[in-house]
């Protein structure tokens, strides 16, 4: 058959048109779709270090930050929640020396903190995740005399000392998380952050 009548060169130019229409088509959608792994705003400031103040924080009292969709509590302890911390018979707790990795390398195995004062622990019981109370009173009257003031939680009784350590015969298996943090100055802890990170 003869190509009577079929113009060569406007044959080529529409392939050529339609082979870049759909080759920018594709890059159009390739693009919002390789986009799309990365993480949204939101999920990045979900994960970002967060500031606490504690210049305001009294001995004694508790306050709580948000860290990755986790409640973060930073205590400030006095000279007697100290005490009462390496009072404890070790017998009494399931990880004493915090040797289960709970806890960043930089903070004492005892106290669980950088500075004796201040502790920071994530507030999620090991056991299933619920949110322990502060309940930092000795011997308090529902929880028996040989309470030394900690964390319960009351969901399955299971309880931890002033430094999150997990005491025996209770259903979590080990000690309150303690995440990394970095004092930025005497008052700003920065939660999200190791030691030496500047």
């Amino acid at each position: 058959m003869a190509d009577k009548g079929v113009n060569k060169g406007r044959r080529r130019f529409l392939v050529a048109a339609t082979t870049v229409v759909g080759a920018v088509g594709a890059v159009g959608v390739a693009v919002p779709f390789i986009a799309s792994w990365q993480p949204s705003a939101k999920a990045r400031a979900a994960g970002a270090p967060v500031e606490a103040d504690v210049s305001k924080l009294e001995s004694g009292q508790q306050m709580t930050v948000e860290w990755r969709g986790k409640p973060v509590w930073v205590v400030r302890r006095d000279d007697a929640m100290i005490e009462q911390i390496k009072s404890i018979d070790p017998a009494r707790l399931r990880d004493p020396e915090s040797s289960a990795p709970q806890q960043p390398s930089y903070v004492d195995p005892e106290l669980r903190s950088i500075k004796p004062k201040v502790v920071v622990l994530v507030g999620l019981c090991t056991h299933l995740g619920c949110s322990p109370t502060f309940r930092p009173e000795p011997a308090a009257a529902d929880l028996g005399d040989d309470w030394p003031g900690g964390y319960f939680c009351p969901c399955h009784g299971s309880r931890f000392d002033l430094a999150g350590r997990v005491f025996t015969g209770v259903p979590a298996p080990l000690n309150l998380e303690v995440p990394p943090h970095r004092y930025d100055n005497d008052n700003i802890i920065v939660v999200g952050e190791d030691e030496g990170a500047a």
